[in-house]
């Protein structure tokens, strides 16, 4: 047979028998006088073999490693490796379609955050904010869209169960839309402007000691400096100079404070 005949026996195309011969997979046959390969049937079979190999899910290199253990011992650990693969890749998917649905039943009912998609543990925050019409407000749920991003799942989901009953105090959240639209006030307002440092010092003064603690833990994980470093400056950046400078005072209120209460 030539190239092409033991191709299509075999369900593959010339150029993937010719990547076979070329990685040593497949070895070559010997060849006719005219210079052509000479498939026999016993090619055939060894060609389909690779196939159904690869179509499991084997790399080239597992292949191989199968191929070259005539016992099958080589075939019986690679495929339980496979087997294990595919079941962690089972439960990841029906982790996710779970989260898909659940996400569906929110968008139908309209309860889906505008911030959304979003883990459940802020999509429960945010339904316990009070609503806001405050440009602050709204630029605060996406950093904490963000933040619902970027964080590792357990320091996240501590964060936001600290937040959680701080939504759902009427009297802290009447504290926090005064600062926001406090800070919307600062918009066009100078850096330099009389407002800023009380400002900075009332926000600082809003943060619960618990949320402190949480954001100093946070600071000390490896290669934190380097991202909290990256991501204060795109923080910072996102605000009007004169709520920046009302924030920075803020972050530097709450440096002090953090270093009293070690």
């Amino acid at each position: 047979m030539r190239i092409g005949e033991i191709a299509a026996l075999a369900g593959v195309t010339p150029r993937t028998v010719r990547h076979y011969h070329h990685l040593g997979l497949f070895p070559e046959p010997e060849r006719l006088p005219n210079g052509y390969r000479d498939y026999r049937l016993r090619h055939a079979v060894a060609l389909a073999r690779i196939r159904r190999l690869t179509e499991l899910g084997l790399g080239l290199a597992e292949v191989r490693d199968v191929l070259a253990d005539d016992a099958g011992r080589e075939l019986a650990e690679v495929l339980q490796e496979l087997d294990d693969d595919l079941a962690r890749q089972a439960a990841a998917i029906a982790a996710r379609r779970a989260r898909l649905g659940g996400l569906i039943e929110q968008a139908r009912a309209g309860l889906l955050p505008a911030e959304g998609p979003v883990s459940p543990e802020l999509a429960g925050l945010l339904g316990a904010l009070a609503p806001s019409d405050s440009p602050m407000a709204a630029k605060d749920r996406s950093h904490l869209a963000l933040i619902d991003t970027m964080v590792e799942p357990e320091q996240r989901d501590r964060l936001f169960a600290a937040l959680r009953p701080l939504a759902e105090d009427a009297e802290f959240s009447v504290r926090v839309q005064e600062l926001y639209e406090r800070l919307d006030d600062l918009a066009d307002a100078d850096p330099d402007d009389a407002r800023v440092g009380p400002l900075g010092d009332e926000l600082a003064a809003c943060m619960p000691d618990e949320l402190l603690e949480l954001m100093v833990e946070g600071a000390q994980t490896d290669g934190a400096q380097e991202a909290d470093s990256a991501f204060g400056e795109a923080f910072l950046d996102d605000f009007a100079p004169a709520q920046a400078a009302a924030v920075r005072r803020m972050l530097a209120a709450l440096t002090l404070r953090a270093g009293e209460r070690r």
